[in-house]
Order: C-alpha cells, then sequence, then structure tokens
C-alpha cells in the first residue's frame, strides 16, 4: 500500500512498531527480564553483544550524509549532527561492562552476533544507497526502542540486580538523547519533504531494521 499523507506514513510505522512490540515479548532475554528471572551474566551478555552493533552507528550514519545530495540538504545536515552525537556512545557500554565485572579487552575483541551481522550488514548497503530516505525507517525503529524501552530495561535491571545508575548508564542516557531524536524524526516525516515513494522505502526500511534488531535480541553470542 502507498502512503498518500504524512498521518498515513505515520498509521503504517506505528503498524511497524505494534509488530516489533510482540516479538520483543518473545525475545528469551527480556522475558526473562519481564519475570525478574534475568541474572548478572545475561545483563553482561546483552552489553556484550549490543556494543558490537553500536559501535558502527555513527559510521553507518556518516555514510547516508554522504550520500545525500544538495537537493536533500536538510536531512545530510541533520545525519552529520546525528553522527557526531552518537560517535562516542560506545564509550558508555564499554564503561558500563567493566562496571559490572567486565574485561574491556574481551568486549573490544568480541564479534557481532548472528543478528547483528545482519543488521550492520543491510545498514550499511543502504546507507551506500544515493539519497538513502529509507534510513529515517531505520531511525524511527533504532531511535524508538532508546526513548521508549531502554530506561524501562535500565530500571528493571536495577531493580533485579540491585545494579546502581553508573551501571546502567548508557540506557539511561539513551532514554533522553533518543527522545530528542525521535523529535527531531517527527519533525521531517511531517515537514512535507516526504513524497508517496520516500514514504513506502521508509516503512520497508523500518520493517527490515525492526526485524534484524530483534534478531539480534535473539541470538545472543551466536
Amino acid at each position: 500500500m502507498t502512503a498518500t499523507t504524512t498521518d498515513t506514513l505515520a498509521e503504517r510505522l506505528a503498524d511497524v512498531w505494534a509488530d516489533l512490540e510482540e516479538r520483543l515479548a518473545q525475545v528469551p532475554i527480556l522475558r526473562r527480564l519481564d519475570e525478574g528471572a534475568v541474572t548478572l551474566d545475561d545483563y553482561l551478555r546483552l552489553l556484550f553483544n549490543l556494543r558490537q552493533q553500536v559501535v558502527d552507528g555513527s559510521l553507518w550514519i556518516s555514510r547516508a550524509a554522504s550520500n545525500f545530495d544538495i537537493a536533500h540538504f536538510e536531512l545530510r545536515a541533520a545525519a552529520i549532527r546525528h553522527a557526531e552525537e552518537e560517535h562516542r556512545d560506545y564509550l558508555m557500554l564499554e564503561r558500563d561492562y567493566v562496571a559490572v565485572g567486565g574485561s574491556l579487552d574481551e568486549l573490544r575483541a568480541g564479534r557481532k552476533n548472528i543478528g547483528s551481522e545482519a543488521l550492520s550488514g543491510y545498514m550499511f548497503h543502504y546507507a551506500d544507497r544515493p539519497n538513502p530516505v529509507g534510513l529515517l525507517g531505520a531511525m524511527f525503529i533504532i531511535e524508538g526502542l532508546g526513548a521508549q524501552r531502554a530506561a524501562g530495561w535500565a530500571a528493571r535491571f536495577q531493580e533485579v540486580l540491585g545494579l546502581a545508575d553508573g551501571q546502567v548508564h548508557f540506557m539511561r542516557y539513551h532514554e533522553q538523547a533518543d527522545s530528542a531524536h525521535t523529535g527531531d524524526l517527527d519533525a521531517i516525516l511531517t515537514s512535507g519533504i516526504i513524497d508517496d515513494a520516500a514514504a513506502d522505502d521508509i516503512v520497508r526500511c523500518a520493517q527490515v531494521v525492526a526485524r534484524l534488531y530483534a534478531l539480534q535480541l535473539e541470538e545472543l553470542d551466536r
């Protein structure tokens, strides 16, 4: 189906988000977190697996920025700002990992799991396209998870494991930072610069990234 208005685009993205929520509810580590059965080893594994993909975040955003032409100046400028804001995020995650007893050397020597490989590969491939407007769909998913889920995950890990604020800083930070980013994204999606074809690309990219992000969480350590 092709979106004809920004309201329609918002509705379509909301459907993608609802599907993602259903899938996340079945992810083993998140189910254990919800049930209060999560362990410190689970938290370490989650950080370990997320870090390998987080490192790539600012890189694919920068690559996307370089592929927007002057007719898409606003999107290029937004991508450049976003890449600059995110390029140190992995350092916060590393500090949290060490703060709960993890080895920094082992973390930095880690590799992406199956889902992370697929997610990063897709993001870099898409970022190489001319004017990769569809990546707004990826941002809708990734920033949405930070804004809407990260703080809840952090609070639950603290409640179950007795962690201090300084041990969940990465997730806490992203509640605030990604809320600001989603506000910027909403402004772009409702600005009138998104035509029907771009809307279709945005929704499709959101669908793919939602599935691959969940896969990343399903395939911890593989």
